[in-house]
């Protein structure tokens, strides 16, 4: 059965879209609630980051699942690892969080995790795509859900950031920029590396409800990049306005993306004898990650985009590690999803065990040029299915021959194709790159759509 409403991570959209409008919401929280609930009512846990139209969202979905029987826990801003861990602790049927990640503040969008901490199951969300096709009917009024406030959240996940590396970890000493996005992280990663001994210095953490990811957090580095050489200091951690994706910059100023934090992580995971099963990545990941893994002899598998494909595998092979270069990285050993401070946690503590900066840790790590080109679409559909681009993509590959790639895919989330070429070349990647996205906006790209290009965002 085809997916009418979720993507690879939930349902995304702009505010006052069809799917992301109020009435809709209402009716997504009433079927999720009868779903989830089978019956018998529950609890569920509802977070959200900092745009806007979260409090819209937060009243229509809480309105929704309480007609179905269930009980509420109102969370507030919280990112979203966090209401996966903490759907965990409430022994919680669901969390719900109300968050378009990385994408601007009007646009928004619901993530659903399951008791587990994990996402839903694709069996669960077609049966709450089908419940929607149902009458909302409320329960009875003796049987409706009850909401309230936990006002201890934000303290209950500090404490768990901080116990997923060990109690002799020590960040005195070390001077950190962390950017928050203006979002679901600007009232709790600070505090974490504080509390850890860490000297921080903090931006991007006064979100007014417009300003999440706005030219800062782990989609535009540049901001830290500049305050890390202006403080001097020993690094910078970026997070999204979700707080599931991290990105570091060095003490030159220079942007670590996601693989070569993955690959520090998986060094120390070996080293101390933790790391099971093979790392794994996907069609995005840099060879030049590959390639350093296999020289320590760690197997290395890739999946398509999305971390939800990531943590299937991983389950899959009983592996503990993966990751994607936008910063979605995946510690199986510590949590059930991908979480930034978690994962920046787990840099800092690889760094601190080897001795070294993060800087040495990333020349380990060649980066192989990779130019991703996104080129937004007149409508949903795959351009290989059309001659001209099929040829396009074999003329390009054929150039390359063994010394690189190419990769077309859509986005899960928007109606966005992503062109990427991968190779030893950089002024041959960037040209065959283009070539590629003319002719895939020439086939099929929206009329006067700004081209954007980004690196590995799912």
């Amino acid at each position: 059965m085809e997916r009418r409403y979720f993507g690879t991570d939930g349902i995304r959209g702009r505010v006052g879209d069809p799917t992301i409008s109020p009435d809709f919401v209402v009716k997504l929280g009433w079927a999720a609630g009868r779903v989830l609930g089978n019956g018998h009512g529950g609890k569920v846990l509802i977070g959200k980051d900092t745009r806007i139209s979260g409090y819209m969202f937060e009243s229509a979905l809480e309105a929704g699942l309480v007609a179905a029987g269930m009980d509420i826990r109102l969370l507030g801003p919280m990112p979203t690892p966090a209401v996966a861990y903490l759907t965990r602790t409430f022994r919680a049927v669901a969390g719900i969080v109300i968050t378009a990640s990385h994408n601007p503040y009007d646009d928004n969008g619901i993530k659903f995790f399951s008791a587990d901490g994990d996402k839903l199951p694709d069996a669960v969300e077609l049966a709450i795509e089908a419940e929607l096709e149902q009458p909302l009917k409320t329960v009875e009024a003796a049987r409706l859900g009850k909401a309230q406030r936990v006002e201890d959240a934000s303290g209950r996940y500090i404490e768990f950031c901080k116990n997923s590396v060990p109690a002799s970890l020590s960040l005195a000493g070390l001077k950190l920029v962390v950017d928050c996005a203006n979002g679901a992280t600007y009232h709790v990663a600070p505090h974490v590396f504080e509390e850890l001994g860490a000297r921080v210095v903090r931006i991007a953490v006064s979100p007014d409800g417009l300003n999440i990811n706005r030219d800062v957090g782990s989609t535009k580095p540049h901001s830290l990049a500049a305050k890390v050489l202006e403080e001097g200091a020993d690094l910078g951690i970026a997070f999204d306005g979700d707080g599931d994706r991290l990105m570091m910059v060095d003490a030159t100023g220079r942007v670590v993306d996601g693989d070569a934090l993955l690959y520090i992580i998986a060094r120390a995971r070996q080293a101390a004898g933790h790391l099971r099963g093979p790392v794994v990545g996907t069609l995005m990941s840099n060879l030049g990650l590959e390639l350093a893994l296999r020289g320590l002899g760690i197997g290395f598998e890739r999946t398509k985009v999305g971390d939800r494909y990531i943590m299937e595998r991983l389950k899959q092979i009983d592996g503990v590690l993966g990751g994607e270069p936008s910063g979605h990285i995946i510690c199986r050993d510590r949590t059930s999803t991908g979480d930034g401070i978690v994962a920046a946690l787990q840099v800092l503590a690889a760094l601190a065990e080897a001795h070294q900066s993060l800087a040495d840790a990333c020349s380990e790590v060649a980066h192989y040029p990779q130019v991703l080109i996104n080129v937004r679409l007149r409508q949903r559909m795959d351009p290989m299915t059309l001659p001209a681009v099929r040829d396009a993509v074999q003329q390009a590959e054929g150039e390359l021959g063994t010394q690189g790639r190419v990769l077309l895919r859509p986005s899960g989330t928007e109606p966005v194709m992503r062109v990427m070429v991968e190779g030893v070349d950089g002024s041959q990647v960037q040209r065959l790159a283009e070539a590629l996205a003319d002719t895939v906006r020439a086939e099929v790209g929206a009329q006067a759509a700004p081209e954007q290009a980004d690196q590995g965002q799912a």
